[in-house]
């Protein structure tokens, strides 16, 4: 498929809210360390480069409030968009609504949500009722964020509410980004989010994932878009984009890189399972497959791979994805403004590319 005929996607950047960024990984840097100066760097960096949106991301044990940092950078911003996550386990949704409905309104409809199946912090719920309070809390958000009487009699949640007073920019609910691969967290995406997102795999996982996540979509009468998280370096030469990989991991106690990944709120998820396992699939200098290595998977949970080569090959990945049926990419890399400008040099401008 070209890529007129295609459309453009959308390729997002990501800031370290969770303190989430080194120059060698697993080695804490103080000059890095999460903080509205250091992440609101990243953000404008971003946006000097050309990104279309970039992730906030949320975390309670770890970095700076999300929301607080959302509200503040939409001030300082005025075309990238801001994909703020928000953790439903800590949110009572009518109010978190009007916080997202206030946000936007300052950021003049630059908003996009990244919801996260969370639990309230010193609790720990089961993952079919918390997927189930997922869902119900995407359902609640739409409904107030379209500015629409919400009459919800749940399991979680039983509300009949007006929406608050403040709407959103356009007067409609953003996109709601959600991931997760079990099979909870892929019943509640195909009910209630609009953009699924995925972590690295082989071509093949991801072609039997989007073929997996249509079709749970379809029986409940919905469309999916799906987005792909992965970190990205890229360099003149392939051989010079894999010894900055090596580089990456030249400091890295593999005791300090075990401890990070267990004191991960997700470390115990199917998705962190998955990333493992690619991990101890790859081969002996840590490739999956062609130019996806899954060695930044030593040293953080979550998503544990990256696009490594020169901008051809990063380029080629990503317009493979594209072929696969990917509309976002939310990339990353090492430390993240520097790779931000790397990236947006030399591959964004060959990418039809756009907020979704």
């Amino acid at each position: 498929m070209s890529d007129s005929t295609r459309g453009p996607c959308e390729i997002s950047w990501f800031s370290a809210l969770c303190d989430d960024d080194y120059e060698f990984l697993g080695v804490p840097d103080p000059k890095l360390k999460s903080s509205w100066e250091h992440c609101r760097d990243i953000v404008q960096q971003a946006e000097t480069g050309g990104f279309d949106n970039i992730l906030l991301p949320s975390g309670y044990a770890l970095g700076i409030d999300t929301t607080a940092f959302a509200a503040a950078i939409a001030t300082l911003t005025r075309a990238i968009h801001l994909l703020m996550a928000v953790r439903v386990g800590e949110s009572w949704p009518p109010q978190l609504a009007r916080q997202i409905a206030t946000i936007d309104q300052i950021a003049r409809g630059r908003l996009k949500i990244n919801i996260i199946s969370s639990d309230l912090p010193g609790e720990k719920l089961a993952s079919a009722p918390r997927y189930q309070r997922t869902v119900e809390a995407m359902q609640i958000l739409k409904t107030l964020l379209n500015g629409e009487h919400l009459n919800h009699q749940g399991e979680f949640w039983k509300l009949d509410v007006d929406p608050a007073g403040v709407k959103t920019f356009s007067g409609k609910a953003p996109p709601l980004y959600f991931g997760g691969l079990s099979p909870d967290a892929r019943d509640a995406a195909a009910r209630a989010c609009d953009v699924y997102l995925m972590w690295p795999d082989t071509k093949e996982k991801v072609a039997e994932i989007i073929a997996d996540m249509t079709k749970r979509a379809a029986d409940y009468g919905r469309t999916l878009k799906f987005g792909y998280r992965a970190h990205v370096i890229v360099r003149d030469t392939e051989t010079e984009a894999r010894a900055y990989a090596d580089r990456l991991l030249s400091k890295l106690d593999a005791e300090e890189g075990a401890q990070i990944r267990a004191k991960s709120l997700d470390a115990t998820s199917m998705g962190v399972a998955a990333q493992a396992a690619l991990r101890e699939g790859a081969s002996d200098d840590g490739y999956a497959e062609e130019n996806l290595w899954t060695g930044v998977g030593r040293a953080r949970s979550g998503c544990g791979a990256a696009i490594v080569g020169d901008p051809d090959q990063v380029l080629a990945k990503l317009q493979m994805y594209r072929d696969m049926g990917i509309d976002a990419f939310i990339l990353s890399g090492y430390p993240h403004a520097a790779e931000a400008d790397l990236f947006a040099r030399h591959v964004l401008p060959r990418i039809d590319h756009a907020p979704l």
